[in-house]
């Protein structure tokens, strides 16, 4: 692991390179001395979290936009991305990089970028099949009670009007085309931010819905700290939403790969945070997490190895729309 700095002193990378000639490790990076700071977003500061050939990983901060289609979006990590690595950038893609996946305008955190075609074919596959592993930290107001739940509500999108860039849980009036969504939600600490009683949680999201985290969270009674869009403009006192992809696990055959994006809710990098109660660590939690997935999977490989009879989720027309919205915008390597 090493830190360097661009010629800008205002800039600050943290790099994790590994390679990739092992297929049986894991690439880990848990870049906990990383600083964690609320200052916005700009060009020049990007933390680089993982890097090796095919694939880049970065802490997207809390305020920016992955890519725009609009010119005079002067902040995106794609811009980030040409600014510090224009020799990295494909002139005959749109954005100039393959994004694996999606992270909210105000969520934080890790986010995989694909370095090729092949690359972005190989993790697109693992997205569709579900395998991936995601887990986010997240500030959620009130004491939650359950300190283990399981979220199980239908998401659709919200057709009502003034809230049509909404999603909604089944019932909600105006809720069009409801489909099953579920998260997993585990207490971490109780505690206060600004003297309002909060939870930290870490949140598992089973499925990828818009907006889910989000949504799942309101609809029990517990939004989001900062959520401004789902609060409908009431929870604005905050300077971010406390919501923050902290684990990614992407099991690519090759170069399997794990990042933990360090944590943004501490009191010493928010004094408005105060934690009053630990009931687990996120380390511990995390760590059981990733046994989970890794045993199944070898019980699986044990009682049928041959690839062809895995059993994967069947490909839905959402997915074959989206990975040839992806294909026609990158050309042929």
């Amino acid at each position: 692991v090493s830190s360097s700095s661009s010629s800008s002193s205002s800039s600050f990378f943290f790099f994790f390179s590994s390679s990739s000639s092992s297929s049986s490790s894991w690439c880990w990076c848990c870049p906990e001395t990383v600083e964690v700071k609320m200052e916005a977003a700009s060009l020049e500061h990007l933390v680089v979290l993982y890097r090796s050939e095919d694939y880049l990983v970065v802490n997207k901060h809390w305020d920016i936009r992955i890519d725009s289609k609009f010119w005079a979006e002067e902040r995106t990590v794609q811009k980030q991305l040409r600014h510090h690595f224009p020799q990295l950038a494909d002139p005959a893609t749109y954005y100039g990089f393959r994004f694996c996946h999606q992270l909210d305008f105000s969520t934080s955190g890790a986010l995989c970028v694909a370095l090729n075609k092949a690359a972005a074919g190989r993790a697109y596959h693992c997205f569709k099949n579900r395998l991936v592993t995601k887990a986010y930290l997240a500030l959620v107001r009130g004491s939650v009670i359950d300190e283990k739940m399981t979220i199980d509500a239908a998401i659709g999108k919200n057709s009502t009007e003034g809230k049509t860039h909404m999603m909604c849980v089944e019932g909600t009036d105006g809720c069009e085309n409801p489909k099953p969504s579920l998260t997993e939600l585990t207490v971490l600490e109780y505690g206060t931010y600004d003297g309002d009683p909060v939870t930290k949680v870490l949140l598992q999201p089973r499925t990828g819905r818009t907006h889910q985290l989000r949504v799942h969270c309101t609809s029990i009674g517990h939004p989001i700290v900062g959520d401004y869009t789902y609060s409908l403009g009431s929870d604005n006192s905050p300077y971010r939403m406390m919501l923050h992809a902290y684990l990614l696990r992407i099991p690519l055959e090759q170069e399997p790969l794990q990042v933990t994006a360090p944590d943004p809710f501490l009191p010493t990098a928010d004094p408005k945070w105060t934690p009053h109660r630990k009931v687990r660590t996120v380390e511990r939690l995390v760590e059981d997490i990733l046994l989970r997935p890794l045993a199944e999977e070898a019980e699986s490989l044990e009682e049928c190895p041959c690839e062809e009879k895995r059993i994967c989720p069947e490909e839905t027309e959402e997915t074959k729309i989206e990975c040839q919205r992806w294909l026609s915008e990158w050309p042929v390597d």
